[in-house]
């Protein structure tokens, strides 16, 4: 896009005229290509991934020592077979449930970054804990707490990149947390477990206890990295910093993102469309909640509009189901009782950690690679699609074979094979699709007004239906065995159908445009409020950059947006 054509956008009375199109065409390619071409896009994405990585190292050390010899001498009731088993998985879960709604508020009051170094303390505390737990209850506390720091880094990480990144690039960029949840569990799995921490003295009745004490302490190093990070590497948002109206830091960011001038017409464009969008919302929350005497009562009311706006509970819904589904299909099932799955389909000895983790873990990072690639090039539908077809094919093959071997894997091994197979097989179609996508979708389809919420809540499901999975899953292990896959098979299947005949393509969408896709600006009482900030935007426009205030109107709506935060 030439520079006068982007001059005339700018200049235009209609900011819909900044057309997704035409910003696609000035960001450049998408992909790998565009990640590429976009360094500092790509470093600061990587460098917030450190939350995903985290989320993925603690998954891969729990399903590991809860097998250790010493772990299950000193914690009989939660390692090997013990009954509490279940609930030291479930209980993270638990935290981060909690961790994820209390993040929305952080988020939009401290700022997207400061809420991620609050999370990272949250960890660091639960962290300490876990190594140096003695009773059981020690445990079960720092896994909570430690919880609750991963369901905020979960919700505040993909936030601030999708909204850092361009529209060309959101899907790659927010791809890198999953890269780095899979990283997280074979850096566990391979440099830990399998031919790390678990030698220490031994791995019989000599083990020693820092075979599992030091894995738990370790997690202690990305999460003070991530930490300093937040205060000395990460940018903030530039649309939480027009949200509480810093828009001359929010211009300067934006600049730096864009490793564009801060007067370039690509990077004025933009921070038009995103000074509409929040002027929008916060026009709208004006207009309906003139009543609201603080923050609380209005975040109250946005809460509620997300559960009685037919638009915005469309999407909430759509969020909200594709994290349920997400962890439906089994994955994490698979991730924390790989060992017991493939000692149940016939393999033994000690090959069984190296196949059940190693490999895994090495899968799961190398499939989700080329999602980096295709999400914003085939779009989140046909990836999903994709990923589901053959999800379900794997569960359905597991299952049959599990239901016809039973009693006699023995005797069959080429079958134990073949059942081990379509777990790897399934674990690379979940890594490229709905483990990628399920992160993206929440960042995109809100309005910024209610973006933190809605995510928290979202991210909420993911992790209270984490916390069901990893609750169930032995229980269906022991009592109806094959049917675990079944079942499994079953809501893969769902996913299919529902992304098929109801999920919407974001790709290559505006935030600031997501109302065209979903709805929720209809009527003639918000044309009339698009209308007025459209035309303020214009006269404003024709003194860029300084961005000097030609409305009283304006400026009494900049007051009372400060006044919130």
């Amino acid at each position: 896009m030439s520079n006068e054509k982007a001059d005339q956008m700018i200049r235009s009375s209609s900011v819909e005229e900044m057309s997704s199109v035409d910003l696609d065409s000035a960001y450049g390619p998408s992909g790998f290509r565009g990640l590429v071409k976009s360094s500092n896009i790509l470093f600061y994405a990587l460098f917030a991934s450190l939350g995903g990585f985290l989320f993925g190292y603690d998954q891969g050390v729990i399903s590991g020592v809860l097998v250790m010899s010493d772990f299950e001498t000193r914690f009989p009731r939660v390692g090997g077979n013990g009954d509490l088993q279940g609930w030291v998985v479930s209980i993270m879960q638990l935290g981060a449930f909690v961790g994820a709604l209390i993040n929305s508020p952080l988020a939009d009051r401290l700022s997207r970054r400061y809420s991620i170094a609050v999370a990272c303390v949250a960890f660091l505390i639960g962290s300490v804990l876990q190594a140096g737990a003695i009773d059981n209850s020690m445990l079960f506390i720092g896994r909570f707490i430690g919880g609750i720091g991963l369901g905020q880094i979960s919700m505040g990480v993909p936030l601030w990149i999708g909204e850092i990144a361009p529209p060309n690039l959101r899907g790659s960029a927010v791809t890198l947390q999953q890269f780095a949840i899979a990283s997280g569990i074979m850096i566990s799995f391979w440099l830990v477990l399998d031919y790390g921490t678990q030698y220490i003295g031994g791995i019989g009745e000599g083990q020693s206890q820092l075979a599992w004490r030091l894995p738990f302490a370790l997690r202690a190093i990305p999460a003070i990295t991530l930490l300093v990070g937040c205060f000395f590497i990460l940018p903030f948002s530039p649309r939480w910093l027009v949200k509480v109206r810093r828009e001359h830091e929010a211009l300067a960011v934006l600049s730096r993102l864009r490793k564009l001038p801060e007067n370039h017409p690509i990077v004025q464009a933009e921070i038009m469309q995103i000074k509409a969008g929040a002027r929008f919302d916060a026009l709208t929350i004006k207009e309906k909640f003139p009543n609201a005497k603080s923050s609380a009562q209005i975040a109250y009311q946005q809460y509620k509009e997300l559960f009685t706006q037919k638009h915005l509970a469309k999407r909430l819904f759509v969020a909200c189901f594709l994290q349920f589904l997400q962890q439906f299909t089994g994955v994490n099932a698979i991730i924390y009782y790989a060992p017991k799955m493939f000692k149940s389909i016939g393999l033994s000895g000690n090959s069984v950690s190296l196949l059940a983790t190693g490999v895994v873990g090495i899968i799961n990072v190398i499939a989700t690679v080329p999602a980096i690639g295709i999400v914003d090039n085939f779009g989140r539908r046909v990836v999903l699609m994709f990923g589901a077809i053959f999800m379900s094919l794997s569960h359905f093959i597991i299952a049959t074979l599990y239901a016809i071997y039973e009693h006699s894997w023995a005797e069959h091994l080429s079958a134990g094979w073949a059942a081990a197979a379509f777990v790897w097989f399934f674990v690379f179609n979940f890594a490229y699709s709905v483990g990628c996508i399920a992160w993206i979708y929440p960042t995109e389809i809100f309005p910024l007004g209610v973006r933190a919420q809605a995510m928290g809540i979202a991210i909420s499901v993911n992790w209270i239906s984490n916390f069901v999975i990893g609750l169930i899953t032995p229980i269906m292990l022991n009592y109806i065995k094959f049917g675990t896959f079944y079942f499994f098979f079953a809501f893969t299947m769902v996913l299919f159908c529902w992304v098929m005949f109801f999920l919407p393509e974001t790709k290559g969408v505006p935030m600031e445009e997501m109302d065209k896709l979903w709805g929720g600006s209809e009527g003639k009482e918000t044309a009339d409020r698009m209308a007025r900030i459209q035309n303020e935007l214009k006269c404003e426009s024709r003194n860029v950059p300084n961005y000097s205030k030609t409305s009283s109107y304006s400026d009494e709506l900049d007051i009372e947006m400060q006044e919130q935060y």
